[in-house]
């Protein structure tokens, strides 16, 4: 039975670009370089364990883009025999959307990462849909299914009570501010965080883990509570050893790494924004509109792309999970760049409407050139299995 309602990744990224949300907050990392095409780089080192893709499961910004069953189970079907992803990322807020994407992946075969992200509600509702979507990850298991559960994303942002401020962006506006006591956002933050874990560790009892920002002096988290190192990395850098000798960081705790979030935006200078590529969209107008003259370049997406899954291969890290597979409310407009959404999306599809001027409109996927990078990488790994 749905008892939450949580906020969007599409509704926060559009609420903070319109209040001028800055890397301070979401760490956009160094200058990076495009780099060779995706498809005559080679692998080396032990390779991942798991690799996938994140699959957000909310209610739709819009009647048209309302969550559909029948559309999951096809997604989920591409996901497996077209795009080759071994793992599907299942997230979002619902727990019945939540569990019905994960129990359709584990039918596939397919590895589950389940991760409940919710945000704006009380903090009891939040835990009890980690318990849950928990206790569904652990029938998943003990019928035969790999399962990983995940507690949440960034609960700094997300979990009320952490920050001062009743909505997300009402936190982030806080932050901005600089009127947070850091010293007392990160008590409550590790407070919330032994919480959740001590309730997915009641009822899920495979590995566990967790999504935290990669900026660590300012989401600390105390790895001991969890199986898995989970971070959303966003970084960029022009040489591969730069984001090795970041990323070993993480592996200093002697657990497996995953990597919960990576990716870019599709067009010439994305990757150098790092985490903030979305942030070009002007929301004052109506209907929204794309800010500057920026050249679209699925070709940038993919390579970027490419480049890190090599990096992580090379380390032989637990996993990786590209984010993400659609966005359905940042539709693409070949006919007019000006509202071409898509550009601010980090989703290896772009959504196209039947009528572009309909809100309601009905809408299909196309893949873009980091589907099909990223389709050839991991079927050239399983085969190498």
């Amino acid at each position: 039975m749905e008892k939450t309602k949580g906020i969007s990744r599409a509704r926060f990224l559009a609420g903070a670009a319109a209040i001028g949300l800055a890397g301070a907050v979401v760490p956009a990392g160094q200058a990076a370089a495009t780099g060779p095409a995706p498809e005559r780089r080679g692998l080396k080192g032990r390779g991942l364990k798991h690799r996938g893709v994140v699959y957000t499961v909310g209610e739709g910004e819009t009647p048209g883009t309302a969550w559909s069953a029948a559309r999951m189970r096809e997604d989920v079907r591409v996901i497996r025999d077209e795009l080759h992803a071994g793992t599907l990322d299942v997230t979002g807020d619902g727990v019945e959307r939540l569990t019905a994407t994960a129990a359709e992946a584990a039918e596939r075969g397919l590895h589950v990462w389940l991760q409940p992200t919710l945000g704006d509600i009380p903090e009891r509702d939040i835990l009890e849909s980690i318990a849950e979507c928990g206790r569904f990850a652990e029938r998943l298991r003990r019928q035969g299914a790999s399962v990983d559960f995940s507690v949440g994303c960034e609960f700094w942002l997300f979990v009320p009570g952490i920050v001062p401020g009743e909505t997300v962006l009402d936190r982030v506006e806080n932050l901005l501010k600089g009127t947070v006591d850091m010293e007392k956002m990160q008590r409550r933050l590790a407070r919330f965080t032994t919480k959740a874990a001590t309730v997915g560790r009641s009822v899920f009892h495979g590995r566990l883990s967790y999504a935290a920002a990669q900026d660590e002096e300012f989401e600390p988290v105390d790895w001991s509570l969890f199986d898995i190192v989970g971070i959303d990395y966003y970084s960029s850098h022009r040489q591969p050893a730069d984001y090795i000798r970041e990323l070993r960081h993480y592996l200093r705790w002697g657990k497996p790494l995953a990597i919960t979030e990576f990716g870019t935006c599709a067009y010439v200078g994305a990757p150098e924004a790092g985490g903030m590529g979305w942030n070009i969209v002007d929301h004052t107008k109506e209907p929204n509109e794309i800010k500057g003259d920026l050249v679209r370049s699925e070709r940038t997406q993919a390579a970027y792309m490419v480049d890190l899954l090599e990096v992580f291969e090379s380390m032989g890290l637990y996993a990786a999970m590209a984010f993400e597979f659609v966005t359905p409310d940042a539709p693409h407009r070949p006919d007019n760049p000006r509202y071409d959404l898509d550009l601010a999306s980090y989703a290896i599809t772009k959504p196209i409407k039947d009528r572009p001027d309909d809100p309601a409109s009905d809408w299909h996927w196309e893949p873009k050139e980091a589907f099909h990078a990223l389709a050839r990488h991991y079927r050239r790994c399983a085969q190498s299995q």
